[in-house]
């Protein structure tokens, strides 16, 4: 299980390292372009869009992403392809041109107008929480069938196995809390509801947003999950409000949202908080420079715990029990 959560340790969302940052030369592009039987007769500008452990450029009307170097030890990339392609078909992501599994090349539609979504642009783009619902609900109900298995609880065991061999220290009561999130564990396991594709990291910058659409991108970390996942986790991630997060719900649910469904959306945001607390610890034992990474694990389990404690949570843990 540890090996196949490595990739987690070193997700893109929070990993500004270096190789992200570094343009290539437009030397090394036109050879990388001319590797990519739909590239080789491109000539064009090349635009720079951004890109944290990978670089992502703009040819034209593609997208072409270069993996960061060492990407590859952390990163299944035959997963990750095949989860770009039923994204697209199940019309939430861009189509995907070209794939190298072996070498991390891909070749993706630009998608015209969108803006890449931050925090601040969830909260001041008219109805972008809501066209977020309606991408997760879109993806969730394709059908499609992605090739890894994201398991909540077993990567926080592997994680804390992990920390065990670590000079680095849990914050104060973090073992109390993952004791009485045994309680959480067991709700979710005596309600469970049929897991679906999932985007697992649902980080703003994921996000484009033409006004009338939102695109999902980067499914490097994507697996089968409990779709409530994705909403918890973009609500943290995005620091909605109750305004936007009940926007997000509406839009999915295509009205009210049922008390046990409430119910596992307000979990997930306590969970994956408890959960990338261990990564970041994680990253602070690995020497990661990339970010204050004690600060981070300290900040999201303080924040877990806070919701944890309240009397809303016991409520709607409550209401997942009752199904």
């Amino acid at each position: 299980m540890i090996a196949k959560q490595q990739k987690l340790w070193n997700r893109q969302s929070h990993n500004n390292d270096v190789n992200g940052g570094t343009d290539m030369t437009d030397d090394d592009l036109r050879l990388a372009l001319a590797a990519i039987p739909a590239l080789a007769g491109y000539k064009g500008p090349l635009e720079r869009l951004g890109g944290l452990t990978n670089m992502v450029y703009r040819a034209g009307e593609v997208c072409l992403r270069i993996p960061g170097k060492g990407t590859e030890e952390y990163i299944n990339r035959a997963n990750e392809t095949v989860a770009a392609r039923e994204a697209a078909k199940a019309g939430v992501s861009p189509e995907v041109l070209h794939a190298d599994p072996a070498s991390g090349l891909m070749v993706t539609h630009f998608i015209a107008g969108a803006e890449t979504m931050s925090p601040a642009k969830f909260k001041t783009r008219k109805g972008s929480p809501a066209r977020a619902g309606q991408a997760f609900q879109k993806l969730h109900s394709s059908g499609a069938v992605f090739p890894f298995r994201f398991e909540l609880f077993a990567m926080i065991d592997d994680y804390l196995k992990v920390l065990s061999t670590k000079d680095v220290a849990l914050p104060a009561g973090y073992h109390d809390v993952v004791r009485e999130a045994g309680a959480v564990r067991a709700a979710l396991a005596a309600r469970t509801i049929p897991l679906a594709a999932c985007h697992c990291d649902p980080l703003c910058e994921n996000f484009l947003d033409t006004g009338d659409r939102m695109w999902i991108v980067d499914w490097e970390y994507s697996g089968m999950n409990d779709p409530l996942w994705d909403l918890g986790d973009l609500s943290v991630e995005g620091q909605f409000d109750a305004g936007q997060d009940e926007d997000m719900m509406r839009a999915y649910f295509s009205g009210e949202a049922r008390p046990a469904e409430r119910g596992r959306v307000v979990i997930y945001k306590a969970m994956c908080d408890l959960l990338w607390t261990l990564w970041g610890l994680i990253q602070l034992a690995n020497d990661n420079p990339a970010d204050d990474f004690r600060a981070y694990a300290d900040g999201r389990f303080a924040r877990c715990k806070a919701l944890m404690e309240t009397a809303e949570f016991s409520r709607h843990l409550a209401a997942v029990r009752a199904g």
